[in-house]
């Protein structure tokens, strides 16, 4: 018999169960990006974010597409070589660089968006309206906690 100290089995926990329905739909997302869009997930977030959030520096879409800043340059870079991206120097920091997306980057952008729109009717098609409104509000809630757990700490990053 347990007792209300006993420690909640791992697969119980929220942050557990919600790290495992990240991993599962990243696996089924990646295949969708190269299927639908042909680019990499990593490129793909980079690129919705461009698209999204433009124009963004390099640490900026680090953080708007959740890779870190390694990640988002190696991105970068592949996406400036495919002409998707274009990468100018910042008028307000001279070290610095501003992405935009090219015309070819903006129709590969689209492809992008269509997915992730697909990907997320799919992910909460098992929900009502009324719940996924319901779960947009709770997700939303909980990562202005996690901000203000990050902030409260000085951590940075996730």
């Amino acid at each position: 018999m347990s007792s209300r100290l006993d420690p909640v089995p791992l697969d119980r926990t929220l942050t557990h169960r919600l790290h495992t329905w990240s991993k599962l739909t990243d696996r089924i997302s990646q295949a969708a990006y190269v299927e639908d869009a042909a680019i990499p997930m990593s490129e793909g977030r980079c690129l919705a974010a461009i698209g999204a959030f433009s124009p963004l520096s390099v640490n900026d879409l680090a953080l708007r597409s959740n890779l870190d800043k390694s990640q988002a340059s190696r991105a970068v870079q592949s996406l400036v070589n495919q002409a998707l991206v274009l990468k100018s120097a910042s008028v307000t920091d001279r070290r610095g660089v501003v992405l935009t997306l090219t015309g070819k980057g903006e129709t590969v952008w689209r492809r992008v968006m269509k997915v992730i729109a697909r990907r997320n009717r799919e992910i909460t098609s098992c929900l009502t309206a009324t719940e996924i409104e319901q779960l947009e509000t709770l997700i939303d809630r909980l990562v202005a906690q996690a901000q203000a757990v990050v902030a409260g700490a000085g951590h940075q990053g996730d």
